[in-house]
């Protein structure tokens, strides 16, 4: 495969640098949209149909199949849209320095896309049919949470053995194979204003009681159980010499097991339930978003397979734990067999140095080429000795 994938590095770059030079921000619907049409018709160029999910306020969403594909097994998802506001692609254009490339979104997941193209190009040119076992999901809203597109995720995945995610391996190579779950929740307190200088004892400060919270949810964090609670925006208040008769917190919360939610809810909810300040009310509203990705016996034999691909390849391929969500999150729940982090190299995703490893870019397109046709070959062993039974 990597011979394959190798001959084909100055159409990867050429197609990575147009993408990365679009802007794709989650909230840039046209920019998403714009991604969206050039990868369908890369995809239409070698024989896909691509069927897109429109969304009225996000960038569309992408599903792509081979019409020969008759109840395919291997689902791939990727994401489209990047954390960077509009303009940033001009201010900060693709560019490549040594054996680095770096632009807005170069690793996450701009390269994943070419990687996932380019993989279904390398099979298509081997005349490996592998390609009709593959239902791919591109979504335009992983990085504000996929809420839009966690439904069409779900559906695909139905009858599903296998996903595939695309988010970037590790600076060193690893992929993912256990994410931690997130929820986030908005804190809201109603205070009775007064002016800070005339009348300040009548006044009940929203700020002071949403401060008196903010201590004591960070204190519900254990890390030995992998629970972390962050209240990371805070508002409030309508002018420097008046008690705030409004403040609001949104906070974070991450966990390691699926039933740790219901423990940090309580705790959250009995913080919640009585005010520090008497005379302030409080509402507390949210819910999980991403459950855990967790190992299952299904998703180890899965992370055995690429990783006995990548030993055949030269390539060690370590395992990892982060504790940022991603869509394999939704899968992994489903209890399809799962591995994340099959995306090429990199590192500072986010930042203004994001980057991407070039060398990279060929070896993990031919990993997951290798992949897509080792498990549909298992497949089809697998129904073959079923049906001689």
């Amino acid at each position: 495969m990597i011979d394959v994938v190798n001959e084909k590095m100055e159409d990867m770059l050429n197609l990575l640098e147009k993408l990365v030079n679009m802007d794709s921000g989650s909230y840039f619907k046209q920019g998403i949209d714009e991604i969206g049409a050039v990868l369908s018709k890369e995809y239409e160029s070698i024989g896909f149909e691509v069927h897109v999910h429109p969304q009225e306020e996000r960038g569309n969403n992408l599903v792509i199949r081979h019409p020969d594909a008759i109840d395919p097994k291997v689902m791939i998802v990727a994401h489209m849209d990047t954390v960077f506001p509009r303009g940033t692609a001009e201010k900060r254009p693709f560019k490549i320095e040594g054996n680095y490339a770096y632009g807005p979104g170069v690793v996450d997941m701009k390269a994943s896309l070419v990687s996932v193209l380019f993989a279904m190009k390398t099979l298509v040119e081997k005349q490996d049919d592998a390609y009709k076992n593959v239902e791919i999901v591109l979504n335009s809203d992983e990085e504000i949470g996929s809420r839009h597109s966690r439904p069409l995720i779900e559906q695909i995945g139905k009858e599903k053995e296998y996903a595939l995610i695309m988010e970037a391996a590790g600076k060193d190579g690893s992929i993912v194979t256990q994410r931690k779950g997130g929820a986030r929740y908005k804190i809201k307190v109603e205070g009775v204003p007064a002016h800070s200088g005339s009348e300040h004892e009548k006044g009940r400060s929203a700020i002071e009681e949403i401060a008196y919270k903010t201590i004591k949810l960070h204190k519900i964090t254990d890390y030995k159980k992998g629970i972390t609670v962050n209240v990371g925006l805070l508002k409030g208040g309508t002018s420097a010499n008046t008690i705030a008769p409004i403040a609001e917190a949104e906070v974070d919360v991450r966990i390691t097991k699926l039933e740790q939610i219901k423990e940090v809810e309580q705790k959250m909810k009995e913080i919640c339930s009585e005010p520090n300040i008497k005379g302030t009310k409080i509402k507390l509203a949210g819910q999980l978003n991403r459950p855990p990705m967790v190992k299952t016996k299904k998703s180890i034999e899965l992370i055995g397979l690429v990783q006995d691909i990548g030993n055949e390849m030269g390539i060690e391929i370590k395992e990892s734990f982060r504790g940022g969500c991603s869509d394999g999150s939704f899968t992994s729940s489903m209890g399809i067999a799962t591995v994340d982090g099959l995306g090429p190299k990199g590192g500072n995703g986010h930042r203004d140095d994001e980057y991407l490893d070039i060398s990279s870019l060929p070896e993990r397109t031919a990993l997951l080429a290798e992949t897509i046709s080792r498990l549909t070959h298992m497949h089809r062993t697998t129904q073959f000795k079923e049906k001689q039974k």
